[in-house]
């Protein structure tokens, strides 16, 4: 046998094909624990670093104002110098005199400056004190600034004197610029050191606060379908956490009562299904186990008729139930005339009502907007349970009644036995039955009503039922 090999490029075409792209990948959020930790982390640096800047400017203002101070009693010697040689004297006195006044004070000079900018007087190893670009004065003509020259730094004062001259006055500032880059570097440091502190132990108390919800994961990890009856204790958690354990007991809730409803739905199924099979194939075998003639197996086939009959049925509503709870059969919205299709079920029924000698009553008149198949069945399911329900000489009264003019109801009442308390919360699930069982000509399998209330909410009302000794009533209110 002759092997055809792919074309050249075509190998891996199929595997392609079964394989597929893989999904692009998604970025996973960052966990709580880093999040509160950076959140930590930003604050403490927001703190900190103000506290740093808040502690550094003071320290510096607490020099610039001993030095500023140190400059001030400096010149106000200069001033009382100069004003005891304003009516003439020996200028070499005046320096000395200027001299001595800056004897005790640390690196302290001294220059005063003409009108015409030429230096009149300058302490010895002065360096230029003059500042840099125009210089502002203050309202009493004096102006501190920081100056560097010759590596020494100098805050110096500027000050106009009478006769448009200027003194200018200078301080060595080194050593608590020195002071300063140490304090510095040990400030931030320390600030940095503390982050870091801090971002650790921010980690450990997130990690430890989030104890309780690692616990409740941890329990929430071990149940399964077969331990929904599992609940969170929402006293034995913190506040925060309070509300989704009691949130999440009432998830379990109700997947514990749809799991329990579905295992109940499966039960009913297999019953429901296994009796029409049972007399089918009861029946076929009663039919084979001798020769019969064409009658009688006529007759087999019309009673198997009915079993086929009544099983479709029963797999439509199921059907119909299926698709209406998960929004497949939307409505088909029209104008209704609900006593014009409530006549017509009367003409329907009327047959089967005067064999059970039930009479039938209709009140009141309205329309309402909705898909009139489903209306039809609804209110069919609701007629045929009244009539199956009541005794003989009583009567079905049918009453349509308007609400308001965004509502009306229509309510069935039928005579007869009071359905007792206890069912009436479950007259709306699938396949249950108060009497229990499935009786001769009884309610056949118990979707009626579970239909007739999915039709109700898809249209957007409500369908309930009042039970006791003189009549039971279902009322079903609907939107117009």
């Amino acid at each position: 046998m002759t092997q055809i090999s792919p074309p050249p490029g075509k190998e891996c075409a199929s595997t392609g094909a079964t394989t597929g792209t893989p999904p692009p990948s998604t970025r996973r959020p960052p966990s709580l624990t880093l999040r509160l930790t950076l959140l930590f982390v930003f604050v403490a640096v927001i703190v900190f670093a103000g506290f740093g800047w808040f502690i550094e400017r003071s320290i510096e203002r607490h020099f610039d104002t001993e030095d500023d101070a140190e400059l001030e009693v400096i010149a106000r010697a200069v001033d009382h110098a100069l004003l005891g040689q304003s009516d003439g004297g020996n200028a070499d006195a005046l320096a000395q005199r200027l001299d001595d006044i800056l004897v005790g004070h640390h690196g302290a000079v001294l220059q005063i400056i003409g009108a015409d900018g030429r230096v009149l007087f300058a302490s010895p190893g002065s360096p230029d004190l003059v500042p840099a670009g125009t210089a502002v004065l203050d309202h009493r003509n004096v102006l501190f600034h920081r100056l560097t020259s010759s590596g020494r730094s100098y805050r110096v004062l500027t000050r106009r004197l009478n006769g448009d001259q200027t003194m200018l006055i200078g301080v060595v500032v080194d050593h608590h610029l020195q002071f300063l880059t140490g304090f510095r570097r040990t400030l931030w440091s320390m600030i940095a050191s503390g982050i870091a502190v801090v971002a650790l132990m921010g980690w450990f108390a997130v990690r430890h606060g989030h104890g309780p919800l690692r616990a409740i994961v941890a329990r929430i990890r071990h149940i399964s379908a077969a331990e929904l009856n599992t609940r969170l204790p929402p006293h034995s958690v913190p506040r925060e956490l309070a509300d989704l354990a009691i949130a999440f007991n009432g998830m379990l809730e109700r997947l514990e009562e749809a799991f329990q409803r579905l295992s109940n739905y499966s039960v009913d199924i297999a019953h429901e299904l296994r009796t029409p099979v049972t007399t089918l194939l009861t029946q076929t075998q009663v039919a084979l186990s001798k020769t019969r003639g064409a009658d009688e197996y006529r007759e087999i086939l019309y009673s198997n008729i009915e079993e086929y009959e009544r099983m479709a049925q029963m797999i439509n509503d199921m059907l119909f139930l299926a698709k209406a709870e998960n929004g497949l059969h939307p409505p088909n919205r029209v104008e209704v005339d609900l006593t014009a299709e409530i006549k017509a079920l009367f003409e329907f029924y009327e047959g089967w009502a005067d064999e059970r000698g039930v009479a039938l009553a209709l009140q009141g008149e309205a329309m309402v907007t909705g898909d009139r198949l489903m209306l039809r069945r609804l209110l069919g399911n609701l007629l045929s349970n009244a009539i199956r329900h009541t005794p003989s000489g009583g009567t079905v009264k049918v009453r349509i009644d308007t609400e308001s003019p965004a509502a009306i109801s229509i309510c069935v009442d039928n005579p007869g036995t009071a359905i007792p308390e206890e069912h009436i919360p479950r007259l709306f699930d699938r396949f249950y039955r108060v009497g229990g069982g499935r009786q001769p000509g009884g309610d056949g399998a118990g979707l009626g009503l579970a239909i007739a209330k999915s039709i109700t909410e898809l249209h957007g009302g409500t369908i309930d039922v009042m039970s006791n000794d003189a009549v039971t009533r279902f009322r079903v209110r609907l939107p117009r």
